[in-house]
């Protein structure tokens, strides 16, 4: 099974261990954009179930994104194997038939479930253990082999082509509902995420003198000592344009998901603004810890400290609840400006 967003980021990180510590620094620009310090940090960890539940037409057989014809018979039990795929089947108004959730799970109405992944990988012995018909993965998850232990002991597992823009909400939607035999259910939450979308992205304010405000994305495990710059493949370029921004680590030519962060890519990128996941930022200490990062304080975010931060599990999930995301992202990279989208 190849590797996506999810996994290449935990093998970056990794690999980044021994990379991270630079020194330097860079100037900035006197005029750029402001960034709302105060407001909201991140959308509600709830997810808002359509109205009603639907009843599942089975059996249906799907392509899965791995090549598979499976043909699923009974949706009574769901593991989703990653958090926006959980996020899908509560909001389609299954979450009574999910059993289990990831790690990455961490909405209110699916906290209680059990976990069935160690760090990022699918523990094979804690599905099966749970006896589920259908198990839901996308192309990042692993390892292969517990993946394959699922299918062989006869369970139905559909993967998921992952998100990595705007562009492939509806397309998830689509590939979730059809695997659970709710198409109508599937095209009503489309629907209802594309205007929510649509009616966040007409209230973007317009570019403060022309001049988009440059964001970069930073990804931040101060335990681990990863700090990492996001890139054109980072899955955060679209949300940001979407946002009216200008993703900084793509803009500078960094073509990767993610880079070791140095003060010479910093300086490069020139943010006027740093998005952060919300436990990211917490591991270095907020936002003191963040300006000790080698190149961050002498960026014109840096030098006056506005960060966007935004939960880890909604940020780059591109699923039922991006709204809320891009809307948060609004608010607090245009201040008052954004206030209308709140």
């Amino acid at each position: 099974m190849r590797t996506t967003r999810g996994t290449r980021l935990a093998r970056t990180a990794l690999a980044a261990l021994t990379l991270v510590l630079a020194a330097a620094g860079c100037g900035g620009t006197p005029d750029a954009p402001a960034a709302g310090k105060n407001a909201p940090t991140s959308a509600p960890d709830r997810v808002e179930p359509l109205a009603g539940t639907p009843e599942p037409r089975l059996p249906v057989t799907v392509r899965s994104a791995d090549g598979t014809r499976v043909t699923v018979s009974s949706a009574d039990r769901i593991v989703p194997l990653t958090g926006s795929l959980n996020e899908i089947v509560f909001t389609l108004g299954l979450g009574g038939r999910v059993v289990a959730r990831d790690i990455t799970a961490t909405f209110e109405q699916a906290k209680d479930l059990p976990v069935v992944t160690r760090a990022h990988d699918v523990s094979a012995e804690s599905v099966l253990s749970l006896k589920p018909t259908l198990v839901l993965a996308d192309t990042s998850t692993g390892p292969a082999e517990a993946v394959d232990q699922i299918r062989d002991a006869g369970i139905p597992l559909v993967v998921v082509e992952p998100a990595r823009s705007l562009t492939d909400v509806g397309t998830r939607i689509d590939a979730v509902a059809a695997a659970l035999g709710v198409k109508p259910a599937g095209d009503e939450l489309k629907s209802r995420t594309r205007s929510r979308i649509a009616a966040v992205q007409k209230d973007v304010p317009k570019p403060d003198k022309g001049r988009q405000p440059r964001v970069a994305f930073l990804y931040l495990r101060g335990t681990a000592s990863v700090y990492l710059l996001g890139g054109s493949e980072s899955g955060a370029p679209s949300l940001l344009e979407a946002a009216g921004a200008v993703d900084a680590g793509k803009e500078s030519g960094l073509t990767q998901d993610f880079t070791a962060i140095t003060s010479e890519a910093l300086a490069k990128a020139a943010p006027d603004a740093i998005l952060v996941m919300s436990k990211g930022l917490a591991s270095v200490n907020g936002m003191d810890g963040l300006l000790k990062i080698p190149g961050v304080a002498q960026t014109p975010a840096g030098m006056d400290r506005r960060v966007v931060t935004i939960d880890d599990g909604v940020l780059l999930s591109y699923g039922p609840r991006t709204d809320q995301v891009l809307k948060s992202l609004v608010t607090q990279l245009y201040g008052d400006r954004g206030e209308g989208t709140a």
